[in-house]
């Protein structure tokens, strides 16, 4: 690849956006950063689903969708890899990515759109980017609009009176995972940031600003509110991969138990209530209810896991086996 730069389009206030920003700059891949406006959304409007952040190419293609884009970087571009070298870790990473991608953004919207402060604080400053033209700011009235638009989502993506406990609950037990373990050169695989990492620093980097979540922080994981600070940029950080029994304990361990307690569980409820044509799935975890509609998109994550898990060889599967079976994942993912 040349030194030809990629323009990334995004929003500081899409957890996605910043994952990615940040791990193109941990990488140092040339890049120039562009808040997505109304109007670059037109020049971008052929890409289905629209999605936030773009990614356009040297060669002046436009594409989305940040997992997909992070293992097409790691083929373009050598040195400084986000993902583990040892297989058996690096499905851990895919799974422990997808955790955050797919369930931590439900707390991070909940906690937005709940509270009128946190209404008023996140609609003005998504708003404002999300202008008209690069030349404008949000006006009243947009920031108003967006506000309603979001709050009238809450209950398609499951932020409701019912599912709140749980959410927050998911939310505590995340800051708990993160908070004896993150450190200056503490990463989940190593002493070098992974993925999964980076799709955890973007649900947190935004939870760290939002005004509920970031007092919550604060006050029971205050470390790692400093990790999600220094991760925003690690352009300067080096480091190794754990050997693979350190790499699947500590850290990762402590995650894969709220992935096998709560994520899995709800993927594997969420594909059973789409096969039966339900309207709702529920379930009960930690005690606590959750209840939505099921979702085409998460009965694709559930079977991609899978897949990925399935393509593992014996000496790789019999690895994981362990600390699967320890933190409840082991029966979701190989269908016993």
């Amino acid at each position: 690849m040349t030194d030809s730069r990629y323009r990334l389009i995004g929003s500081t206030a899409s957890p996605y956006a910043i994952k990615l920003r940040a791990l193109m700059r941990y990488r140092r891949i040339p890049h120039d950063w562009v808040i997505m406006t109304k109007a670059l959304r037109e020049a971008t409007a052929h890409l289905k689903p629209m999605l936030i952040p773009v990614l356009q190419y040297p060669d002046g293609s436009y594409r989305g969708e940040t997992t997909t884009l992070a293992y097409d970087l790691e083929a373009r571009h050598q040195g400084r890899s986000v993902i583990p070298e040892d297989r058996a870790v690096a499905f851990v990473c895919d799974l422990l990515e997808d955790l955050a991608d797919e369930w931590a953004v439900k707390p991070l919207f909940l906690y937005r759109w709940w509270d009128p402060e946190d209404q008023t604080y996140v609609s003005r400053w998504a708003a404002e980017e999300w202008s008209t033209s690069e030349a404008e700011t949000g006006t009243a009235q947009e920031i108003e609009e967006f506000r309603e638009r979001q709050i009238s989502r809450m209950v398609i993506l499951g932020a409701t009176a019912e599912n709140k406990p749980l959410l927050e609950e998911s939310y505590r037990r995340i800051l708990a995972a993160f908070e004896p373990h993150v450190g200056m050169t503490k990463y989940m695989f190593g002493s070098r940031p992974s993925l999964a990492d980076f799709a955890w620093f973007g649900q947190l980097s935004e939870m760290a600003t939002d005004p509920t979540p970031m007092r919550i922080m604060r006050e029971r994981a205050p470390f790692t509110e400093h990790w999600v600070r220094r991760l925003d940029d690690a352009s300067g950080a080096d480091g190794t991969w754990y050997p693979r029994e350190q790499a699947l304990g500590g850290f990762a361990e402590a995650l894969l138990r709220i992935a096998g307690e709560l994520y899995l569980p709800f993927l594997a409820a969420n594909a059973d209530a789409f096969a039966k044509g339900l309207d709702r799935l529920e379930i009960k975890v930690w005690g606590l209810p959750y209840a939505l509609a099921p979702f085409k998109y998460q009965v694709k994550c559930l079977q991609q896991l899978r897949v990925k898990f399935a393509a593992l060889d014996g000496d790789d599967r019999a690895a994981l086996k362990p600390v699967l079976e320890r933190t409840g994942c082991w029966a979701i993912l190989s269908g016993a």
